[in-house]
C-alpha cells in the first residue's frame, strides 16, 4: 500500500485488526458455550483450554493493536475510539474466561443448567457485537447499526430480568450460604459479560454517530 494511501485513511489493517478481535470475543464466548455440557459431574481443566487459547489470542491482538497505534500517525478511525473498542472487545473475553473458570469450581452436585440461558443469551450478545464491527468498515451501516445496538440493549435487558428472577430463587430457597456465595457470584459474572457487549456496542454505536 502507498504512502498516498496510508496518509487518506484507506489502510484496512484497523479494521483488519477490529474484526480479529470482535471474532475472538465470538469465539471465546461459542467455546464457553461448547464446553457447558462438559462441564457437570466431575470436570477437569481440559474443558478451559479452548478458553485460555482464545483469550491468548485476542491478547496478541490487542497487543499488535496497540502497537498500531503508536506506530501510525494517521488512522481511519479517532485513534481513542480504536483504542476505546479494541479494550471494550478484550474486557468479553477476560470476563468469558472466568466465568469458564468460575464453573470449573462449581459445588458438587451442582444443577448448572440454571444458567444456560445467560450463556445462550452472552453468546448472542457476542454475535451482535461481531456484525457491528464489521458493519464499520464502509461507514455506511448507520441504521443497521442502530438496529443491532438497540438489539443489545434487548439482551441485556432481558438478561437483568432473569437474572432478577435466579435471584430471587436464590435468596427464597434453602441453600447453604457457600452455595449461595456461589451461585450469587455465578449470575452477576454472566450479566456482566452480556454488559460488556452492551458497552462494546456503545462504542461502536457512539463512532457511528459521528460519521452519520
Amino acid at each position: 500500500m502507498s504512502a498516498l494511501q496510508r496518509i487518506f485513511g484507506r489502510d484496512t489493517k484497523f479494521f483488519d485488526l477490529l474484526e480479529s478481535s470482535a471474532a475472538a470475543a465470538k469465539q471465546c464466548a461459542a467455546s464457553l458455550a461448547a464446553a457447558f455440557p462438559k462441564l457437570t459431574g466431575h470436570p477437569s481443566n481440559d474443558v478451559l483450554t479452548d478458553l485460555a487459547q482464545a483469550r491468548r489470542k485476542h491478547k496478541r491482538i490487542s497487543l499488535q493493536t496497540t502497537e498500531e497505534l503508536c506506530k501510525n500517525f494517521v488512522t481511519p478511525l479517532e485513534r481513542e475510539d480504536i483504542e476505546a473498542l479494541s479494550s471494550a472487545l478484550y474486557k468479553i473475553t477476560k470476563n468469558v474466561e472466568k466465568i469458564g473458570e468460575r464453573l470449573l469450581i462449581s459445588p458438587v452436585g451442582a444443577d448448572l443448567s440454571v444458567v444456560a440461558r445467560q450463556i445462550s443469551m452472552l453468546e448472542k450478545a457476542a454475535d451482535v457485537v461481531v456484525t457491528m464491527v464489521n458493519q464499520l468498515r464502509t461507514k455506511s451501516h448507520g441504521e443497521e447499526i442502530r438496529d443491532a445496538y438497540e438489539k443489545l440493549q434487548t439482551i441485556e435487558g432481558d438478561a437483568d430480568k432473569l437474572m432478577n428472577e435466579l435471584l430471587r430463587d436464590l435468596y427464597h430457597g434453602s441453600g447453604d450460604a457457600r452455595a449461595v456465595v456461589f451461585w450469587k457470584d455465578l449470575y452477576e459474572l454472566l450479566e456482566k459479560g452480556i454488559d460488556r457487549c452492551r458497552d462494546a456496542g456503545y462504542v461502536i454505536f457512539h463512532i457511528t454517530l459521528k460519521y452519520s
